[in-house]
């Protein structure tokens, strides 16, 4: 972990209170913590830094919140590769979600954020708009493979063709993405550990629908980003599950009740609204969509239209 985040990180497990974390170093190399341990000095929470990775993600048994165990298998993390870095593979029917989503962000000063990073592709997009960008996701197989990109700066992928049949591709990142200014952690989106006004842009893609209570994830990007001169990307397809959430708990997608309607509309309704951003409400610069895809093996993908709001304050 970058030893810039220090200055930053504070327990997720106090909020709301802002209680910042004490470190105890004991592996470093140079800029980057390898090894050590994040002690809250309010609650007495240990949060470790193994192998680099820090582990910012609450008590699932305190908070509520699971990581999906489908993320953390090899042929779903394969998948996010193929889907994040096709097009920088010169793979086959590869999209350019991710371009068009970073052409949404102007570059600015201070730092951003990509919640929901899964492998890294926006947060290495970022890194050329900004001073320094975390990705954070509660997937260790994906953070770990973010890592190691970002470390290495290449990666050989094998990529399902059928059954049992796999074949090698070579993942080489571009010169322009700076692995200087990125870094990636574990954490909760719905509480994340980061002190108020840190970030300069808040970027949140494919998400909101697979939290179990995404209300809190619009809530702490309000808190977190800057009151000021500050941009906000949320991009979706609104698949509603109660595999993830209970109904209560959606945006949108249900016929009466609070937040009935289209998810998209409630958001840019929440944005706009006084009383939800504290009287700092937001300026909805853009709607729109962009497709974006999945590979499970070479016969199969799955295209999904994600819905996009691009805001400012």
């Amino acid at each position: 972990m970058n030893k810039r985040l220090l200055e930053i990180l504070i327990c997720p497990r106090c909020l709301p209170d802002e209680i910042q974390l004490a470190e105890k170093i004991t592996d470093i190399k140079g800029n980057d913590i390898i090894n050590g341990e994040l002690r809250c000095p309010g609650c007495g929470k240990i949060y470790f830094i193994e192998n680099g990775i820090a582990d910012l993600v609450p008590n699932p048994s305190d908070t509520g919140t699971q990581t999906d165990t489908k993320y953390e298998t090899p042929s779903v993390v394969s998948s996010y590769i193929w889907s994040h870095f096709a097009d920088i593979m010169k793979e086959e029917s590869a999209s350019e979600a991710y371009l068009k989503w970073a052409g949404l962000i102007r570059p600015h000063s201070g730092m951003a954020l990509d919640t929901g990073c899964a492998v890294g592709r926006f947060t290495f997009e970022i890194s050329r708009l900004c001073d320094f960008v975390i990705g954070i996701d509660n997937s260790h197989a994906f953070i770990k493979t973010a890592r190691e990109l970002m470390i290495n700066r290449k990666m050989n992928v094998s990529l399902k063709q059928e059954g049992c049949i796999h074949r090698n591709a070579l993942l080489s990142l571009p010169e322009t993405w700076n692995k200087e200014k990125t870094e990636f952690i574990l954490g909760d989106a719905q509480m994340l550990p980061f002190k108020k006004n840190s970030f300069s842009s808040f970027c949140s893609l494919n998400l909101v629908d697979k939290l179990s209570k995404p209300i809190s994830h619009l809530k702490e990007m309000n808190r977190i980003t800057l009151r000021q001169n500050s941009q906000f990307l949320l991009s979706d397809p609104f698949s509603w599950s109660t595999d993830v959430a209970e109904v209560e708990e959606w945006l949108g997608g249900k016929n009466d009740g609070p937040l009935a309607g289209r998810g998209i509309d409630n958001i840019v309704h929440l944005l706009t609204d006084h009383l939800f951003c504290n009287s700092l409400p937001w300026i909805i610069e853009s709607l729109g969509n962009v497709w974006w895809k999945i590979r499970t093996h070479e016969n199969h993908f799955e295209q999904i239209r994600s819905c996009y709001i691009k805001a400012r304050r």
